[in-house]
């Protein structure tokens, strides 16, 4: 059943308490961190609430009327299961902060996820954090189904359950091999591009999404020639060094071997190759604890 309006809040009763513990208004109030006349506020409200004086001003402090001692008597049972209860929640606060399980697409694992890792330890070094790498289909999934306290993802398609704020942007490239025609040239176009059989990561990669959608967008009727499918971003490095054929890829995952002349990327013309990553949540559930801080040190810009 619901309370009374005039039964008094916690810290009303708790302060009483420390009233008559302390024999002083004054020093009560510095044992709650509040002034003098904010402690003499709740009281009087408290009086009001009740309807009757619980304590008398002397020269030499404050003391219960008899009505306040045996409101005193009742609250001290209620304020101490209070206590008990603030423990419990404490108790719970770091069995949940002991934790964390992220999903993240692989991208955003390999590339990203590391120096954010290191950043959380910093703050949190004694949490125990799991992290499950997959693609964005298979992190939302991770997600929605409790698996992962919070997921990062790179695909612009995402469920209607999901809740997402970009943490981080990235631009798609095409790579390939340093003997292929295009190395040799300093930029490609659009529709030359959408004509050419790709290497691809499979159904459901967020780069994959993200690539469709920018083909889509940029080229009217375009569809996807396929020359290889694979479902490992290094796997799809190394078949372009190969010389297989080209492929387009996070600019993320192949600056070490673009750097070391391993692969080589012209420009892409009539193309918007940008896109966002996101941190993903179940809506209405907001990331809390370690999951609310990784997402945080996320945010920042790299």
């Amino acid at each position: 059943m619901p309370l009374s309006p005039r039964v008094p809040d916690l810290s009303a009763l708790d302060l009483l308490l420390s009233v008559i513990e302390l024999g002083s208004l004054g020093r009560a109030a510095k044992a709650h961190g509040i002034s003098q006349p904010s402690a003499s506020s709740r009281i009087r409200y408290l009086e009001q609430l009740v309807g009757v004086p619980v304590l008398e001003r002397t020269t030499l402090g404050s003391r219960p009327t008899a009505a306040g001692a045996l409101i005193a008597e009742w609250a001290r049972d209620v304020v101490d299961a209070a206590a008990r209860l603030d423990a419990g929640i404490d108790s719970l606060r770091a069995q949940r902060d002991s934790r964390l399980r992220v999903a993240a697409s692989q991208t955003v694992a390999e590339y990203l996820f590391p120096k954010w890792l290191m950043a959380l330890r910093t703050r949190m070094p004694d949490t125990s954090i799991a992290l499950e790498s997959g693609n964005s289909t298979e992190v939302a999934k991770a997600v929605l189904d409790g698996r992962a306290g919070i997921g990062f993802v790179e695909s612009p398609h995402l469920p209607r359950e999901l809740e997402s704020h970009v943490v981080a942007r990235d631009r798609l490239v095409v790579v390939v091999a340093p003997g292929h025609p295009w190395a040799r040239r300093g930029e490609i176009d659009a529709a030359e591009l959408a004509r050419t059989p790709l290497i691809y990561r499979e159904p459901g990669s967020g780069t994959r999404n993200s690539f469709e959608r920018a083909m889509t967008a940029g080229v009217p009727g375009w569809q996807p020639e396929i020359a290889l499918e694979l479902s490992s971003t290094t796997a799809i490095k190394t078949a372009v060094a190969d010389g297989l054929a080209p492929a387009v890829l996070s600019s993320l995952a192949v600056a070490t071997e673009l750097a070391e002349g391993i692969l080589v990327s012209p420009g892409v013309t009539g193309l918007d190759l940008e896109r966002q990553l996101r941190a993903v949540w179940p809506i209405g559930r907001k990331p809390s604890g370690p999951a609310r801080d990784l997402y945080v040190i996320a945010s920042r810009p790299i």
